[in-house]
Parts: C-alpha cells; structure tokens; sequence
C-alpha cells in the first residue's frame, strides 16, 4: 500500500530487542510486505522494536499492521512510539490505545504544527497486549516520509484511474 502524499522508505533495523530467533517469527517477517507472517516478542513487556537509520532522516508517518482476529491475546493495546538520535535520548511523541485492532494503524510523526519529524532513531514500545497477553506479534512496519518536489521540476499528480492501476510496483 502506498499512499498518495508519501514516499515509502525501507527500514534499516539495528538492534532489535527481544529477538526471537527461530524461523519464521524473526525480524524479516515485519518488513516482508506479508499479512500472514509476524514478528513474535519472547520475555517481559515492554517489548521493543529499535529502528535506526544511517543517516537523521525525516519522517511522516508510522503504519503498523494489527490483527485482533488472528492473534488474539498476542495483539498489542497500548504502544508508545519514541523518536531520537540514539537509546539515551529517547522521547516519546505518541501513545496508542488500540482497541481490537484490524488493519493497518497510522501514526503521524509530525509535531503540533504537522512539521515532519527528523530523527535517527524510532522506538516502538508495545506496553500491554489484550486480555493481558504476555508476548506479542506484530505483522507489518513501514514509515512513510514526505515526497520530496524534483530537481528537474514538478510533476502533474497521476489522479487518473489509467495512472492509479499503475502507480506501484508488487
């Protein structure tokens, strides 16, 4: 999914706590453009995903994908979501009370006058899950920053339904 007034950036994934490291509930599964697939927390709440960038970058807004349906007491209820140059000077900007989540969730990274947010470093917190689940899954992450105009000019907004069959690439 791709929206409109958004550029999709690749996640650069450092240190991603807790792990899990058997197959198919690793890292990879929230970056692998798959619903069916997820991220599984192993240990105490709260659990963390660290998502770094190589360089300070600007970003928009966080989309994390949730699912009551399919994982029940695993779905997260409550997320902070912190942003900053490195783990020692993290500050939260936004916290989420999810209530039977099912799709994909928006969360705008921007400060009261809607200006995109410049940072090395997003921190997802999941702080409780439903009916007090001990572990999370988490299915989907992407961060979105804004389109940036083009050196060689503006170019006309593809609004057609020709342009919009066409828009991304599978």
């Amino acid at each position: 999914m791709i929206l409109l007034c958004f550029e999709y950036i690749a996640l650069f994934l450092g240190n991603l706590l807790p792990l899990l490291v058997f197959l198919g509930f690793g890292v990879d599964q929230l970056r692998d453009d798959n619903l069916e697939t997820y991220w599984q927390s192993d240990g105490s709440q709260p659990h963390l995903v660290n998502i770094q960038f190589r360089r300070k970058t600007t970003v928009k807004t966080l989309c994390i994908y949730a699912d009551y349906k399919s994982d029940e007491s695993y779905t997260p209820s409550k997320i902070s979501v912190r942003v900053g140059n490195n783990f020692h000077n993290l500050q939260e900007i936004r916290q989420l009370e999810l209530v039977e989540p099912s799709g994909w969730i928006h969360v705008p990274l921007t400060d009261n006058h809607k200006k995109p947010t410049r940072t090395f470093m997003i921190q997802i917190a999941v702080l409780a899950n439903h009916q007090n689940g001990r572990d999370t899954h988490m299915r989907q992450i992407k961060i979105y920053t804004p389109v940036e105009e083009s050196s060689i000019g503006k170019f006309p907004r593809c609004t057609t339904i020709d342009f919009m069959m066409y828009r991304s690439i599978r």
